[in-house]
Parts: structure tokens; sequence; C-alpha cells
């Protein structure tokens, strides 16, 4: 009796002692396995502008890894403090249309200056229909050495159709139409945010309303967005109303939301039309037809000669057709007739601007009047003689401030570049290469008070995370990405002028991106934080 006592006594000490162990164990793991009582990064003191629209607030933000942790009073330290006193704290900008594809790829570009001093940390590429087929290839290609900001790829219909159909001039045979949706389903997979569409340019031009609903179906299925450089901005062929409705059509039809990117009233015979452009936009919307627009604060464009003057149909087949067309007698008089209504459109020869042109440098920044007297011909036989050499890219005077200050006040308008990234000196580039988004706020803003600030933010920031269902960026919030931008408005400097392009921004003082600190002050990182992002990923 008394040894069964003793080894009952006995195994309820080994009892627990073996619980006490692994209570303690347990316990040891727990504090070890926790993060230490700190951030990697804390802004405090900022005026904190979370992009919905509401007003600036105080508010510290903490950063843990590539999220924002917490927004309110912060009381733990970190590893780095920004101490934005004076300064608005927003998030990082988003720029829904940019050329900067090439420009990310080179290793000399692809810290993404000019966009950092922006404020800019994730921009849209493969706009206006053209661009990559190959979304796998391309993030790869991005992605060697690396990108200082982030990027949003989108599956360009152009690119497609001429991969299936060449630059041919006609509807595509039902195989032909079942391998495009393919692409832009293949597109969708490997990650893009939409389908990009420029029905103004070839091959593009040459696809009917239908068949550009048909592939924006494909990317309606993934939950993506459809944003078109529209068929005719001016009244080149179907006009610019009808032009809009094309996209609202598409919309409407597919089930997705449209963007009428970069819009804007092109040319004399149509200015003043941004009245009746809102209204359209604004009774789709208000029938369910979710339907938006992205701008640049500029009252010229960009593009090159070819596309501003020649006729469509004289493309067909591509430039080497074109050139062969030009030295046909007959045809080089219908195409410079058509020419000389489309510069008539323009606003006339001393509205376009080169912007480069690889046959003869010497004639960036200047216009095309300047060009032709300096010739001694006339504006249109100049222009011909130009594109025969190689295809001239042009600045086009060619919108008024009312139109512009009308499509900016629309809530449901974004702000885009259009711009590229290119080496610094390379030809005299628009100037919202470098300076789009410091321009809204300091013209637009402060000088002009066209817009709210809080307006400014929200079209640069949740109204396009918002539309291209970005969840997890755009918004000052906890949960969200870390890309900030911080700023002084009264310090916000665009230098870039259209005669001398190649300056940055000023007023910027600093920039997260994915919670690292990209821009301090002067001081970029030589670390290339950005990724390129896949519409797919849901955390």
């Amino acid at each position: 009796m008394a040894d069964t006592f003793k080894k009952v006594v006995l195994y309820n000490r080994t009892r627990l002692l073996i619980i006490g162990f692994i209570g303690l164990t347990f316990s040891a793991c727990t504090i070890f396995s926790q993060k230490p009582n700190t951030y990697d990064t804390v802004i405090v003191n900022g005026k904190v502008m979370d992009g919905t629209g509401n007003p600036w607030y105080y508010a510290d933000i903490a950063i843990n890894d590539d999220e924002i942790v917490k927004v309110g009073h912060i009381d733990k330290s970190a590893n780095d403090t920004i101490d934005a006193k004076g300064l608005y704290v927003t998030p990082g900008f988003i720029d829904v249309h940019t050329h900067a594809a090439s420009g990310l790829t080179d290793p000399d570009l692809s810290s993404a200056e000019p966009q950092l001093r922006q404020g800019i940390t994730t921009v849209f590429i493969n706009p206006d229909g053209g661009g990559a087929v190959d979304m796998k290839n391309q993030r790869e290609a991005l992605m060697e050495d690396g990108v200082g900001v982030n990027v949003a790829q989108l599956s360009p219909h152009g690119s497609i159709r001429e991969k299936v159909m060449g630059m041919e001039d006609r509807a595509p045979t039902s195989e032909e139409l079942d391998k495009m949706r393919q692409l832009v389903r293949d597109g969708m997979l490997n990650g893009a945010f939409g389908l990009s569409s420029g029905p103004f340019y070839s091959p593009g031009s040459y696809a009917s309303t239908d068949e550009l609903v048909e592939l924006a179906k494909v990317a309606s299925e993934f939950g993506g967005a459809y944003t078109s450089h529209i068929r005719d901005e001016s009244n080149y062929t179907i006009g610019l109303e009808a032009s809009v409705d094309e996209v609202i059509q598409v919309a409407e039809e597919a089930n997705l939301p449209g963007v009428v990117t970069h819009i804007k009233a092109l040319g004399p015979p149509v200015w003043e039309m941004s009245e009746t452009i809102v209204e359209n936009i604004e009774k789709s919307r208000s029938k369910g037809i979710e339907v938006y627009a992205d701008q640049y604060p500029y009252e010229a464009s960009a593009t090159g000669l070819i596309s501003a003057l020649v006729p469509r149909w004289a493309e067909e087949g591509g430039y080497d057709s074109l050139r062969v067309r030009l030295e046909d007698q007959e045809q080089l008089e219908r195409i410079r007739s058509a020419m000389e209504e489309n510069l008539e459109r323009r606003g006339g020869p001393d509205r376009i601007q080169f912007r480069y042109y690889n046959p003869d440098s010497s004639i960036e920044g200047k216009t095309l009047k300047d060009v032709a007297d300096n010739r001694d011909e006339d504006a249109l036989s100049t222009a011909i003689d130009l594109i025969k050499e190689g295809g001239p890219g042009i600045v086009s005077f060619n919108m008024t401030e009312e139109d512009v200050h009308r499509f900016m006040r629309q809530p449901w308008t974004m702000t885009s570049s259009d711009g590229g990234l290119v080496h610094m000196g390379e030809g005299v580039p628009h100037p919202r290469n470098y300076g789009t988004f410091p321009r809204k706020i300091r013209k637009y803003v402060l000088a002009d008070k066209i817009i709210e600030l809080t307006h400014a933010v929200r079209s640069m920031t949740t109204l396009p995370a918002q539309v291209f269902d970005l969840w997890d960026r755009g918004q000052i919030r906890k949960g969200a990405k870390a890309d900030i931008a911080i700023f002084d408005p009264q310090k916000l400097k665009d230098n870039a002028t259209f005669q001398d392009p190649h300056q940055l921004s000023e007023g910027i003082e600093y920039v997260l991106v994915n919670g690292n600190i990209a821009l301090d002050r002067d001081n970029l990182s030589s670390e290339r934080s950005g990724r390129v992002l896949h519409h797919s990923d849901k955390e």
C-alpha cells in the first residue's frame, strides 16, 4: 500500500514538472518569436490626407515591412523616423497612363527618378492598345534590374491584333477573333489589370466596336477594366461625342469599368464640347454604367506626326506601305488632301512642335512652321518629306483651358501623365514626363484654384485604385501597402517646360515604395523597391 502511494506521488510530481517545463518552453518561444517593440519606420507630425477626399488630420503612421500597421498615436520607437511637421502625407500617386515600359527595362533609367520626384509610386504601362503582348516576358524583363516604382500591366488590343492579323484593314475571322480572345485571356491570367485600346491608331482603328466589346468581355471575366485612346478626339472620323459613346458602349456590353484615357477636346472644331461629353458620361453613370476618364494637366498633347496628319487608310500594311503610297502621285494627292484637313484640326503648323526626330535632331523643339519657313516651302510638303525620312514625334497645342478645367473638376476623372521615361537631354519631349503631378497641384489647386487639394489627391490615389482594383494601395489606412508621398504644396514646382523639358520637379520631400524610403529629400535610394504587380494577387 505504501509503495503504491509513493508511486502515485512520484508520478504526479513528474507530471507537474513536465507540464511546467512545457509551459516555460512555450512562453520562451512566444517571447522570442515576437517582433521587437519597434517599427521599421514611423512618420510623425504630418497632416495625413488619406486619399478618400476627406480633409487632412494629424496622425502618425507606423510601417512594418511593406505595410502600414497603424495610423494614429504611435508610442513605440522605430528604426527610421520621418518628421513630417508642416508637410502633407498622402498615398503614393498612381499614374494610370504611361509609356514608361521601355525606360523601366533600361538599367540607367529603371530607378524611375522623374516619377519618384513627382510622388508617383505606381505606373500603368501598355496603354493605347500598344505594348507587350506577353505579360510574363515583360514582367521578367522589368525585374531583371529591378524597378524604382510599382508597375501595373495592361493587355494591349492593337499589339494583339497586329500579332494575329498584321496591319490589315478588315474584320477578323472567327478563328482570328478566338486567337485574340486567347491572347487577352493569357494576359489577364499573367497579371494584367485590363484591356487597353487605341482605335485612333492603326491597326486598332481597323477594329469595329463589336470586336472591342468581345475582347473586353474577356478582361471583364477577370475583373479587369477597359481603357481607350478613343477613336476620335476631334472630328477626324466619327467625332468626339460618338467616340466617347463607344467607350460607354464597351463598358456597358462587356460589363466592366470603361476609361476615356487622356480625355480632351482636340482642336478648334470641338472646343467647348467638354460640356456635352460630361453630360453624356453623367447620364451613363446614372444608368449604372461604370465610366471614368483620366487626364493630364496641360493644353498640349503628344503623338506622332503620322498619327496626327496621315489618314488611317494610308497606313494599312505599315510604314513601308505608307512610303510606297507617298511615292505614287495619285495616292499622294489623296493623302495630302486629308493631311491638309487634319492640320487645320490641329490648329495649323505653328501649333505642332517636334519632340524627337532621329534623322535630324536639329528640328527638335521647333514648330512645323519654323522648319517649313527655313526650307522655304509649305508646311504640308515639309511634313511629307519628314514622314518619308522617318516618323517624327510631336507636341500638339490643341486644347483650351475651359475644356481642361471642366474635365478636371469631375469626380470620375483620374490624373495621368501619358509620359515616357527617357534619358536626360534626349529629344525635346512633352514636359508631362517630368511635371504632371506637381503641376496639377501647383497650377490648378494653388494658383488657379480650379479644384481643391483633396480633390486632386483623390484623383491621384484612391480613385485609380478603385477603378483598377488596386485593393491594397492608394489609401492611408491600416493594412494598406506603404506607398507614401510627403510634400509641402507651397514648394511644389514643375520645372519642365515645352522648350526645356528635361528638368526634375521639386517639392516632394519623401517617397516610400513598399515601405522602403525611395526618396529622402534630395537623396535617391540606390535600392529599387518597386514590384510588377499581379492583378489576381489577393492577400
